[in-house]
């Protein structure tokens, strides 16, 4: 495999599936060398299986991030075992559904402990890696905050959701102005609605399709429509980019319903 981030090691949270697994394969596509951490060790080793088997290079590690303090320990197995880390993709999450009137304190604390706080912690243990290696001085570093629609329009029913997404918004420009003279470039990417696992089964019932005709294209995006966006932050192009919140969304955050 070669491509625009050939001899780059990048870390994926979340891997074991959805845009996690996607990014996963695309950055190994390009060349990168990726370590695939998700709490479900045995889904990321057939992913890394898989990835190694077509020429990549790809290792699996246990890594719930929600327990900040296995986080640092973790990513450095992975630069022992691939080399300097370059890039992290901040894609570990939880939906925290659930109207406000009825959401739990466990429910609200487990959506912040993994999109908010597991979100800066990573940031953090990939920032020290990165300027100890050197990767940061040569203006390589990259950090990608997966955030959502969520963190700028309100989702109904996904208050604490909503929260922490804007949270994770804020913090990559918090992040981004911190470290901006250390060299490393901090941005967040900020999908729209995609099938995957999570959500699959509701869009066919009637909420689903009534919400579906709300979008201004009446249609779900693809994994892949990220893709361009997405390669544009983890790799040379970002060289100039940082603290940028960016939406890709098929228009779906826009007013006015299809």
């Amino acid at each position: 495999m070669s491509g625009s981030l050939a001899g780059q090691v990048a870390v994926v949270t979340g891997a074991s599936g959805g845009l996690g697994e996607h990014f996963a394969r695309l950055l190994a596509r390009e060349g990168a060398a990726v370590a695939l951490t998700a709490r479900r060790l045995e889904k990321v080793q057939a992913l890394a299986e898989e990835l190694n088997a077509a020429g990549g290079r790809a290792l699996a590690l246990r890594l719930d991030v929600a327990d900040a303090a296995a986080i640092a320990p973790v990513f450095q197995e992975a630069e022992a075992a691939l080399g300097p880390i370059g890039v992290l993709v901040n894609n570990a999450g939880v939906g925290g559904e659930g109207l406000a009137l009825d959401l739990s304190v466990e429910a609200f604390d487990n959506t912040f402990a993994v999109n908010v706080r597991g979100t800066f912690f990573a940031a953090q243990a990939a920032a020290r890696r990165m300027i100890a290696s050197g990767v940061a001085e040569r203006g390589e570093a990259r950090i990608v905050n997966i955030a959502s629609i969520a963190s700028h329009t309100v989702l109904p029913g996904l208050s604490a959701y909503c929260g922490s997404k804007a949270a994770v918004a804020m913090l990559t420009k918090s992040l981004a102005r911190e470290w901006a003279r250390r060299g490393i470039a901090v941005n967040a990417l900020c999908p729209g609605y995609i099938e995957t696992d999570i959500n699959a089964d509701w869009w066919p019932t009637e909420g689903g399709q009534k919400q579906l005709r709300g979008f201004p294209r009446r249609r779900l995006m693809d994994a892949s429509d990220l893709d361009a966006a997405f390669l544009m932050l983890v790799g040379p192009a970002a060289r100039a980019i940082t603290g940028s919140v960016v939406t890709v969304d098929d228009g779906q955050s826009l007013p006015g319903g299809g």
